[in-house]
């Protein structure tokens, strides 16, 4: 994969597409995508040289429905590429569609691992319009089909082929998505540090993801300039190869049903627990550590995380990132969002504990545990 990143980076789309002879792009976007002025400029550029089809029905959350779709109109034509430009979700579209293209079956079966992919995939170039999912550098899309959540991972294959990570795409985000999509950027990279799964080269971008965020997120939601956007992008960046190579752990666990039944958005729905689940794995001890690393391994991470937060001590990391989120006009309490009745909560926990993801947490989380955090935040 090749990555162009920068201000004006957008630019080189055109280049591309005339260096790889492209004819004919099938160009995926989100609705709202196309209101920036830079875009429609680059997208006049394409349209001089290439058949361009433009495909916007993309949902806030990927679901097998979708790609689908997407898939559907795609086989009406002859692409030869395809162009994802918007949020994590019409990245994660970009990535599957770019598979299933060329790899013919049941989708429902490619996430149940009934079918595996074997041809490789439709030429791709991902465009992140958020700073927040990192998509863009990750192996793996996500997929729900009704309320359960999948991923669809391979090394192999599920990459793009470029990448343009452009800050100028993110200068209109409104105030709320570049919170929540922020958010999404520190939970990737806190999680990734922390996770059983970390190596030196994770917890190196994990840690500039996250030092960058916390620099960068009050003033790029309330006073962005370039700078802030700039770095925001950066750290979206960094924190996406962060979890491709160690994946997340509880926190992403615990959201997917949040966002799925009660349509909270992801980096929100994720960054919930956050502050919980730092006190939690601070709070590790010689039973309960599932880093094969050991327990004092762990105690340690946890020390550099609360540093890295800026915090003396993991009780502090969790006011300062509570205080963050209050100050970027994000809630603290699932009651905020309209979630309280006890049915409720308990959909949270029945769906939301994935011996997957919770199995790279560095700290046991049994199902009471997960219990107390969720009515911690309630």
């Amino acid at each position: 994969m090749k990555e162009f990143i920068g201000n004006g980076s957008i630019k080189i789309l055109h280049k591309i597409l005339m260096e790889n002879n492209f004819k004919n792009v099938f160009f995926i976007t989100g609705k709202s995508t196309l209101t920036q002025k830079n875009i429609k400029k680059v997208l006049g550029l394409i349209e001089k040289k290439c058949q361009l089809f433009h495909y916007d029905e993309i949902s806030p959350t990927p679901t097998v429905k979708g790609v689908n779709r997407v898939l559907n109109s795609f086989n009406k034509g002859n692409f030869d590429l395809i162009v994802a430009m918007g949020g994590g979700s019409a990245l994660d579209i970009g990535k599957s569609l770019a598979v299933f293209s060329k790899n013919e079956g049941n989708v429902k079966d490619f996430l149940l691992k009934k079918k595996k992919i074997q041809y490789q995939p439709t030429p791709l170039i991902l465009i992140p319009t958020t700073a927040g999912t990192g998509s863009e550098v990750t192996h793996f899309a996500v997929i729900f089909d009704g309320y359960t959540k999948y991923s669809l991972a391979d090394e192999k294959y599920i990459h793009a082929d470029y990448a343009i990570i452009d800050p100028e795409l993110t200068y209109t985000l409104p105030k709320r998505i570049t919170a929540y999509t922020g958010m999404d950027a520190l939970s990737q990279g806190i999680e990734s540090y922390w996770n059983v799964n970390s190596t030196e080269k994770s917890k190196e971008y994990a840690s500039k993801a996250i030092k960058l965020v916390m620099e960068n997120i009050i003033k790029a939601v309330h006073g962005p300039d370039k700078n802030s956007r700039y770095n925001m992008a950066i750290a979206a960046n960094y924190a996406g190869k962060a979890i491709n190579i160690t994946k997340t752990t509880a926190c992403h666990a615990i959201s997917y049903p949040i966002t799925s039944y009660f349509k909270v958005p992801h980096g929100h729905a994720v960054v919930l627990t956050l502050p919980s689940m730092i006190v939690f794995n601070s709070e590790v001890n010689e039973n309960d550590v599932l880093d094969s690393r050991g327990f004092d391994y762990v105690k340690n991470i946890m020390a550099d995380l609360t540093t890295l937060l800026g915090a003396k001590s993991f009780l502090e990391a969790k006011e300062k990132l509570n205080d963050i989120l209050k100050r970027i006009g994000l809630e603290t309490k699932l009651s905020d969002l309209g979630v309280s009745t006890q049915e409720e909560i308990e959909i949270i926990i029945k769906n939301g504990f994935n011996p997957e993801r919770v199995k790279n947490n560095p700290r046991l989380l049994t199902e009471n545990q997960l219990k107390n955090i969720i009515n911690e935040i309630r």
